[in-house]
Formats: structure tokens, C-alpha cells, sequence
């Protein structure tokens, strides 16, 4: 796998290579914490899951330190938690989730800019892989650590700071994969105290106009029309670094592999009220 490819793979591939003894399956099925869900995510995986799968946890595989959800970690946290699931050197990553990218996508980004590029997504996830005919279990994967080498690429990752100093330069499109409502300042944030509207200059692409109902991308073909400026610099945005990771994974897939995510997305950067924001169309 190489980024001139696809970004995604289809059940049917991965029905075809699974038991390649370099392919390795991760699940990281994420919920949004307020939506009350009778179980976790990592519950979830344990009751059914692709077979040989383990769970990639992107609130435990992060920077719990930040008062920020789910931060992007350092290399060295980063590398011993995926060691311990046995996933690393010389691996074919496959990322799935059970929630249209949520957060397969997020997976999906965060081993790019540690430096690992044989690294794919679950077009439709566990519902593509189940009406594929693949078969699920609820066994537990027997733990096996591989070695993991980091090789950070900052420039895949944005940070509050960098991107302050990039408004209104330009230099770089600004892509706010929330919903329009949220966007616009005219329906409440979910994460409660944080003000409304979008950071100056940014261009709104809900994050559910790129994929179908079934939970599969939209060919190239369709996202062409949707997404701006696909071969510009880009950094996404969204409200804690999830969904912006999906409109990164759709420009990849348009051939852009250089999109950058603002990690801490509008959670951090409303958290300042120095930080201008717009609300309203302008």
C-alpha cells in the first residue's frame, strides 16, 4: 500500500486478505460522549468484532494530560500503546469502526503522522464487512507486541498556535467538518460552555455529506463536487479532531495526502476567548 492508492479498502478485499500474516485489523469504533450509549465502544468491540481485530482506544491512545479530548500523545506513549496491541513495523493496517468513520478515520491519521503509511480504512466499516458475508466473533485476540517505529510528521498535525497565525493569510483553505448548524452559531455546542460559530476564513463541509447512507465514502467522482480546493494546502477543523479527520481521509482519497488536522479542533480553540470567532454567514 503506498499513498498513489486509495486510502480505503473494500470488505470484499479484506475478506480476500485477511489472513495475510502481515495484515493486522484494528477496530476504533468511537461513540460521542453525549450521546448517551448503553455501552462503550470497547464493549462493543468485545461482544463483536472482526475476527483477530483489537481495539485501538483513541481516548486512552492520547494525551490525557490536555485538558482537550483525545490529543494527539507523544511518540514514546504513542509507540508503547500500540506495541501492546500488536500492531507496528512491517504491518498492513486495516481500521475499521462501527459508526461511519467515527473513529476509524481518526486511527487512520493518527499512525500517519507517526510515521506508518501501510495504513488503510474499512470502506463502511462492520456493517460493509457483515453484508460482505465476513463472519464476527467475541473472542479475545491474544495479546502479541510488535515493535513500533515512530516517524513523526508534524506537518500532518496543526496546532492552536500554528493555525492563529494562519487566518487570514491565505496560505491555507480552513475546512470545519461540523454540522452546518453548530457551524453558523445557530444550534448550541455540544460540549457544554463553549461559545458558537467558526474560526475566521474557514469553509464549512459537514462531515456527513461525505459519505452515503449505508455509511460508505463517496466515490472521488462525488467528492470532487463537494470538497474545496483539493489540491490546495488544507488543515481541517471539527469539534474535538474526530470528524476532521474524515474530511482528511476524503481528501486523500481525491489525492491530497498533505491535509493537516487541527487536533484540538473548535474545543480548543473557543476555549480561548481570545481567539476570534465568526458567527453567521458572512
Amino acid at each position: 500500500m503506498s499513498d498513489a492508492e486509495d486510502p480505503l479498502v473494500s470488505a470484499e478485499w479484506l475478506r480476500e486478505n485477511i489472513t495475510a500474516p502481515d495484515v493486522r485489523v484494528v477496530d476504533a469504533t468511537w461513540f460521542v460522549p453525549w450521546i448517551k450509549s448503553e455501552i462503550t465502544a470497547r464493549e462493543a468491540w468485545k461482544r463483536e468484532h472482526i475476527p483477530r481485530s483489537v481495539y485501538f482506544d483513541i481516548d486512552d491512545i492520547a494525551d490525557t494530560g490536555s485538558p482537550y479530548p483525545h490529543m494527539m500523545p507523544d511518540a514514546v506513549k504513542f509507540s508503547a500503546r500500540v506495541r501492546k496491541l500488536g500492531i507496528g513495523d512491517g504491518n498492513r493496517m486495516i481500521i475499521y469502526d462501527r459508526n461511519k468513520f467515527a473513529a476509524s478515520a481518526r486511527a487512520w491519521w493518527m499512525l500517519r503522522v507517526m510515521g506508518h503509511k501501510d495504513v488503510k480504512v474499512l470502506d463502511g466499516g462492520l456493517q460493509a464487512w457483515i453484508e460482505a458475508g465476513g463472519e464476527v466473533e467475541d473472542l479475545p485476540t491474544p495479546p502479541s507486541e510488535r515493535h513500533f517505529t515512530p516517524r513523526v510528521r508534524s506537518d500532518l498535525l496543526m496546532d492552536a498556535r500554528s493555525l492563529e497565525q494562519l487566518v487570514g493569510t491565505g496560505k491555507t483553505q480552513i475546512v470545519d467538518a461540523r454540522p452546518e448548524d453548530r457551524y453558523f452559531g445557530r444550534a448550541p455546542e455540544p460540549r457544554e460552555g463553549l461559545p458558537t460559530g467558526h474560526i475566521p476564513g474557514s469553509v464549512n463541509v459537514p462531515g456527513s455529506q461525505l459519505y452515503d447512507t449505508g455509511g460508505k465514502m463517496k466515490s472521488a467522482e462525488e467528492l470532487k463536487a463537494i470538497l474545496p480546493g483539493r489540491a490546495q494546502p488544507t488543515v481541517t477543523t471539527c469539534g474535538s479532531g474526530v470528524m476532521a479527520c474524515v474530511a482528511a481521509l476524503a481528501y486523500a482519497r481525491l489525492g491530497n495526502w498533505d491535509v493537516a488536522v487541527f487536533d484540538g479542533s473548535w474545543t480548543e480553540w473557543a476555549s480561548d476567548p481570545a481567539r476570534p470567532i465568526v458567527r453567521g454567514e458572512v
